[in-house]
This record gives C-alpha cells, structure tokens and sequence, in this order.
C-alpha cells in the first residue's frame, strides 16, 4: 500500500494534473472510490482513494454538461481546480503533454494504463510521415487523450447507433484536424461514432442539426442502396445521444453544416 498524505495536506501540481486526466477520460457514474482505476492511481500519487473519487467530482461541478443536468454536491471545487479547469481549456495540447509528464513523474507507464483500462483500446491512424521521433511521440500522446476523453465522454457508445465496441468506435472530430489546431485536442470538438459513421461525418453525407439531430445529405439517397437506408437514412432526424460530460460544441457543429456537410 502506498504512503497516504494527511488529509490537510494540499494537493500538488502533478497530483491534480493526475485527477484531471483522470476526469477527463473516465465515464463520470466510474468516479467513485471503490473502482479499481482509482485505486490504483491514488496508491500512485500518494492519496486516498475517496481522496481521489472526490477530487474527481469537484471537478465535474465545473463541466456545464455535467452541472446543466441537475446534479447535487457538486460544489467543492477549489481556487486550484478551477485554475487548472481554465488552463486546460486555453490549450488542450499544452495540457495533454502535462498530464503525460504528471503520470510518468509517479511510476505510471503504459502496462500501467491498460492494466487498469475499463476498455480494450484502438489508436487512430496518425499521418506521421516526415515527422521525427519526438513529434510521432507528442502526436501519439495527443490522439490517445483525445480518443479516450471523447469516448468516455460518450461512454463508450457511438452516439448514432449505440454500438459499443471500443475497436470498431472513432472519436472523430467535428472540425477537421488539419483546420483547427487549438481545438485537434478539445474533447468538445469530438464526437463518439461508429467507424461508418466517422467516415460519413467526415465525407459530409451526414451533420448534426442545430437541434442535436442528425441529418443526411439529399445529394447521395437517389441511389441508395438497402444498407444506405438501413444504416444512414434510418437515422435522419433521429437525436444524438448526448454525452456525459464536453458537450459538442456548438460553432464546431456549425462550421461542419456550413463547410463540410453535403446540403
């Protein structure tokens, strides 16, 4: 069992950067002191475990999707978590890489994040073509944060169809990567779809309406065949399910209406 430090001690930088990676990338009905996950990193950095499920949920009382849906007790955040929560939001890449380093500085390495993993994971294809070592290193750190923040976010469920098998969901950016690179890491700039829809996303055959429903492009059903219908058509007008925590934000939606979906 790890050393515990007293309840009145504060929390450091590194430690707090461990409690926001975690919060980021674990569904928020996991943050309680009795996961494994959680355990296992209070051990790490040296806090309890209700420490850390605590923390966690300080944390969540300053995440709007979390708070608009009416939860109760979510009201101790400190000066030092709402600092680090605006931080985070200034640059989610700068924020991404610290966490890295937090996690490292404690022992915590790869073997360690599978092991206590709730779901098998799949990287997305990165282009690292030309990039040197240190930048294939960076942009791997990168993609896995946001893959996992996104998809916990959504726990673990595409938000068109429901599928929920980790290998075969994207957590697909509503602007594109290679358009905004202050938003490539924000969770709110994600969405948890189904390796199919991905790709129609991406292509723009179909966008998420201002009213969170979907929408396919008319341009592609005049030769639709059955498994178009079945599986795009079929969700047209149809809601999303929204996410637990990082809503999708909605100028993000509205950039991929105007510049990318297939009106």
């Amino acid at each position: 069992m790890g050393f515990l430090m007293p309840a009145k001690t504060g929390w450091t930088r590194p430690q707090l950067l461990v409690a926001f990676k975690l919060y980021c990338q674990m569904p928020f009905g996991k943050m309680h002191s009795r996961n494994p996950k959680i355990i296992k990193y209070a051990e790490l950095i040296g806090r309890s475990s209700s420490a850390l499920a605590m923390k966690m949920t300080n944390i969540a009382s300053l995440d709007p999707a979390i708070t608009s849906t009416g939860r109760k007790g979510l009201e101790r955040a400190s000066t030092a978590d709402k600092a680090m929560w605006e931080e985070m939001q200034s640059s989610w890449e700068a924020f991404a890489l610290e966490t890295q380093r937090a996690e490292s500085s404690f022992g915590v390495n790869t073997e360690i994040r599978n092991d206590v993993d709730d779901h098998s994971m799949l990287d997305e294809d990165v282009d690292y073509t030309g990039s040197n070592k240190p930048v294939q290193s960076t942009t791997r750190v990168g993609q896995n944060f946001f893959r996992r923040s996104v998809l916990s976010a959504y726990k673990y469920r595409c938000c068109i169809s429901g599928l929920a098998m980790p290998k075969l969901l994207v957590a697909s950016h509503i602007v594109p990567w290679r358009v905004d690179e202050a938003n490539r890491l924000n969770p709110r700039n994600g969405l948890c779809l189904s390796i199919l829809h991905d790709k129609a996303f991406d292509v723009g055959i179909i966008t998420i309406a201002e009213n969170m429903t979907i929408s396919v492009s008319r341009k592609h059903t005049s030769n639709a065949d059955r498994f178009f219908n079945l599986a795009l058509i079929a969700y047209d007008g149809k809601p999303i399910s929204l996410p637990e925590k990082f809503r999708p934000n909605t100028e993000f939606l509205a950039y991929h209406r105007q510049y990318i979906f297939n009106s």
